[in-house]
């Protein structure tokens, strides 16, 4: 076997000098940046070839992960496309995994806060270099269509992992590495100390990942307590092992290459039928805990890990008000593209749409409530009659649990538009389904008040555009959003609309028609979640997702004579 290269990572600080420096300056201006480009041919014109290559080779084999302390493998992941991809990943000996884990720490946090971000940048580098190929296993464990696969899974996750570490360099750059302490005594000598600040990370960081955006979920918490100076140990979902498996595998490869234990990033994954998820989340060597799922679980993570530091991102119930448009066709074109996009598997897709009950305003005329219903399920219709690029946009649905809460759906309310199936024309076992439109009695109606995962959505009459306000503020409240959204020509309208969003704590879209969706973020500048409502505390917004990964010991002594 040849001998590994080893690259000084103090070669990499002057290599990714700029990229650093722009993620900081973006995430200080909150404009339009990013490194890494979002389209497959900016990585050559065979990338998504090679992609597709290299994903095979993965199927039905052993993972290729040389990790401390294996005692089995496991994984039992299926494509939502149809096909079982058999990859057994390393089942660890978790007392031995976590011991070394800790071990590797000190000279990690050692290394300093500059020489980190060059090795964290690295691993992000070689990750976006093989997007295509982390894309393919997004795909094939997700059920996202191939363009979502590449951009959400791939770059657009790699921005995410890249702003968070822009913030966590930024908040440890503020802390000086020593100082010199002088208080006068008046007429005796001043008291003089040396004060040394030495950034310390809390402990290993425990990352448990989602089915649907394994990378755009998991990477923020990941690379921000990496960065910070903590091991991170990756649980995925049973269901999208591979795209953090290879995250991990490029993880390790570059640790070594720069001198540190590869065991300061390592993977977590159960012996077929194992749930360890919980198992890990209240060990002693766990201090801190990100994760994306169900609120029953994020709830109990809060309650029953109380030595990390959780951040949750749990279920929300999405909400958007429309009150009059001065582009009906726009407007409908708008809701009808984010309540498809990925058959509604996001935890930013609308799910209750409130509207007056006596209708809206709109540049074509009065709309009644009625219509306003017709005319968005045939917005939906059109858009994706044709089944070539219905599938392109709705993905796959990502399990069973999707399909049986469709047709429970339908059973709410009265039907405005039923979910069809679709037939793949590539991938005929995959499990195609358009969303489906339910009328609700009013925003007190117990389903107007639960997220159905999926594509479904409701519509929600209401007494006034005032109620339809109140509606979005109490409902926030109660039950938790990432997203909301409004559309009025009404300035007034505009204002009481952003007013409640403020007293909920939820992000705002006004009037989209255009190419932007209520359901899409971009990182370094949109605040994706804000930690103020029941949705959970894991937002990506400022200093309080990075600063509680490390603290902070000083060591002070007494100046000696001469110095300073």
């Amino acid at each position: 076997m040849a001998e590994t290269t080893r690259v000084p990572a103090q070669d990499w600080v002057e290599k990714h000098a700029a990229t650093l420096a722009g993620a900081l300056g973006a995430n200080s201006e909150r404009g339009y940046w990013s490194p890494y480009p979002e389209t497959p041919k900016a990585y050559g014109e065979n990338a998504v070839a090679d992609g597709k290559e290299a994903f095979e080779t993965y199927l039905d084999a052993q993972f290729p992960l040389d990790q401390t302390a294996t005692v089995g493998w496991g994984g039992e992941e299926v494509s939502p496309y149809g096909r079982r991809l058999g990859i057994t990943y390393p089942v660890a000996d978790f007392d031995a995994l976590l011991a070394s884990m800790q071990e590797a720490t000190a000279r990690w946090r050692d290394a300093g806060v500059e020489v980190r971000a060059a090795v964290v940048l690295e691993i992000l580098g070689r990750v976006n270099a093989r997007s295509a190929e982390v894309a393919e296993a997004v795909m094939h464990t997700t059920g996202q269509a191939p363009a979502m696969a590449f951009q959400a899974g791939g770059p657009h996750a790699q921005d995410r992992a890249l702003e968070a570490v822009g913030w966590a360099v930024a908040e440890m750059r503020r802390v000086p590495a020593e100082a010199e302490w002088e208080k006068p005594q008046g007429k005796r000598p001043p008291l003089r100390l040396q004060k040394r600040f030495t950034i310390v990370p809390r402990g290993v960081a425990l990352v448990i990942g989602c089915n649907t955006f394994p990378t755009w979920n998991g990477y923020p918490g990941l690379f921000a307590s990496l960065v910070c100076g903590n091991p991170v140990l990756v649980k995925p979902s049973s269901s999208a092992i591979l795209p953090l498996a290879i995250t991990v595998a490029i993880g390790r490869e570059v640790l070594v290459e720069a001198g540190f234990s590869p065991d300061l990033i390592a993977l977590a994954v159960g012996a077929p039928g194992q749930r360890i998820a919980a198992d890990l989340a209240v060990r002693p060597e766990i201090k801190l805990i990100d994760y994306t799922g169900s609120s029953e679980f994020g709830d109990w993570l809060e309650r029953e890990a109380p030595q990390a530091v959780v951040f949750t991102e749990k279920a929300g119930v999405n909400v958007v008000v429309v009150d009059s448009t001065d582009d009906y066709k726009g407007m409908l074109g708008n809701l009808a593209f984010t309540l498809s996009l990925y058959s509604g598997q996001m935890c930013t897709t609308t799910q209750n749409l409130l509207i007056p009950e006596t209708g809206i305003e709109t540049d074509q005329g009065h709309k009644s409530y009625e219509e306003f219903g017709a005319d968005l399920a045939g917005a939906i219709e059109a858009l994706l009659g044709d089944d070539a690029r219905a599938t392109a946009i709705l993905g796959a649905i990502a399990g069973e649990s999707i399909t049986r809460r469709i047709a429970g759906a339908e059973g709410l309310g009265e039907v405005v538009l039923a979910s069809r199936k679709i037939e793949h024309p590539e991938f005929p076992e995959a499990e195609v389904r358009t969303p489906t439109l339910v009328s609700l009695s009013g925003p007190e109606d117990p389903a107007a008040s639960t997220e159905h995962f999926g594509p479904i959505a409701f519509l929600v009459p209401a007494a006034s555009t005032a109620a339809s306000i109140a509606a979005l503020r109490d409902g926030v409240r109660a039950n938790g959003a990432i997203t909301a959204g409004v559309y009025s020509t009404d300035e007034a309208t505009l204002e009481a609309a952003e007013e409640a969003a403020l007293d909920a704590g939820v992000a705002l879209s006004c009037n989209l028609t255009g190419g932007v969706f209520v359901n899409q973020s971009a990182a370094y500048s949109d605040f994706h979640g804000t930690a103020l409502n029941p949705a959970g505390n894991a937002a990506l917004t400022d200093a309080a997702f990075v600063s509680p990964r490390f603290g902070v010991v000083q060591t002070r002594r007494h100046a000696e004579e001469g110095e300073g």
